[in-house]
C-alpha cells in the first residue's frame, strides 16, 4: 500500500505520531504523499520540515488525499472539518480520532461518507500504540484493512463494536497513566529498599516491558505469574501483599471507572449507563 495518500485535518501530538509512523514504516512511499491542515503555524512548520506537505487549508487536504483523511481535531471543531470534508467530491475513507464523537453523529454530518472511528492512546508516540476501531453503515472489508495498515504503522489496531470503545477508553485509552503508576510505585518499593532511584526505575520499566512482551507471545498472566512464584519464596510473599492491598480489585474498578465516565462524557444517560452498560 505505499502508494497511499493520506491527509490529516490538524497536527498536534497524536497525528503527528500517526504521521512519523506512516513515515517511519514506509506506509506511504514518502513524506510528500501526506497532507496535513492546522491553523498553528508552527505545527505546520514542524509537518514540513519532514517532507510532508502543509496548508491551513482543510479542503486543500481533502481534495489531495485520495485513500484516507484523518479527522484529528478537538471534538468541538469536528462539525467544522466535517464541512470542509464534503465541499470536496472525494471517495477517499474519512477516519475521526476525535474523542467522544459516536458514528451517528461522524455520519450525518457526513452523508455517504465511509467513516471509521478510531480510540488510540498516547503509546502511539512511540510506535507502540493499543488502538481500537469500529467501522460506519457504508465501510467494506478493504476499508478495515486500511485502517489497520496505517495504525499498525504505530503499535496495534483491533476491531471491536462501537459500543465497546467506551471499554477501549478504560483499558488501553487511559491504561498508559495505571502503568505508569504501577511502575514509579514499583520503582519506589525498590528505592525503599535500598536501590538508587535511576537504577530503580530502569529495573522497574524494564520488569513491565519484558513481562508484556511475554503475554504477547501468548503465555497466560496467571500461568507466568505461577511460573516466577516458587513455594516459600521471595515472589510470593511480595504477591500475597499485592492481594491484601486489592490490586486486582483496584485495577478493575478503575478501568471501570474509565469507561463509566467516558460514556458520561459521550451524553449516555446514567439510567443507560446502569441498565445497557451494567456499570
Amino acid at each position: 500500500m505505499s502508494d497511499l495518500t493520506v491527509g490529516f485535518l490538524g497536527a498536534g501530538m497524536m497525528a503527528t505520531a500517526l504521521m512519523d509512523g506512516l513515515i517511519s514504516t514506509k506506509t506511504v512511499s514518502s513524506p510528500s504523499r501526506i497532507c496535513c491542515s492546522d491553523i498553528w503555524e508552527p505545527a505546520r512548520q514542524t509537518a514540513a520540515s519532514k517532507g510532508i506537505s502543509s496548508t491551513p487549508d482543510n479542503t486543500h487536504v481533502c481534495t489531495v488525499s485520495k485513500s484516507a483523511v484523518m479527522l484529528a481535531v478537538k471534538p468541538h471543531i469536528v462539525a467544522a472539518a466535517c464541512a470542509d470534508v464534503m465541499s470536496v467530491e472525494s471517495s477517499a475513507l474519512v477516519i475521526s480520532i476525535a474523542a467522544g464523537i459516536p458514528l451517528n453523529i461522524l455520519e450525518g454530518h457526513l452523508e455517504g461518507k465511509r467513516v471509521v472511528r478510531v480510540m488510540p492512546n498516547t503509546a502511539v508516540s512511540v510506535g507502540a500504540g493499543a488502538c481500537a476501531y469500529a467501522l460506519g453503515t457504508h465501510c467494506t472489508p478493504a476499508d478495515a484493512t486500511l485502517v489497520e495498515t496505517l495504525f499498525g504503522a504505530v503499535g496495534i489496531a483491533l476491531k471491536v463494536e462501537e459500543r465497546l470503545l467506551d471499554a477501549v477508553t478504560g483499558v488501553s485509552g487511559s491504561g498508559p497513566a495505571y502503568v505508569f503508576q504501577f511502575i514509579e510505585a514499583l520503582a519506589d518499593g525498590g528505592v525503599r529498599s535500598g536501590l538508587p532511584r535511576n537504577i530503580a526505575l530502569k529495573l522497574a520499566a524494564q520488569t513491565v516491558k519484558g513481562g508484556a512482551i511475554m503475554v504477547e507471545r501468548g503465555g497466560h498472566p496467571g500461568v507466568l505469574k505461577d511460573g516466577v512464584c516458587s513455594p516459600g519464596g521471595t515472589t510470593i510473599a511480595g504477591v500475597e501483599q499485592l492481594e491484601l492491598g486489592g490490586l486486582r480489585g483496584t485495577v478493575m474498578k478503575a478501568v471501570k471507572a474509565a469507561t463509566k465516565r467516558s460514556l458520561q462524557l459521550g451524553g449516555v444517560s446514567p439510567e443507560d449507563i446502569e441498565a445497557k452498560h451494567g456499570l
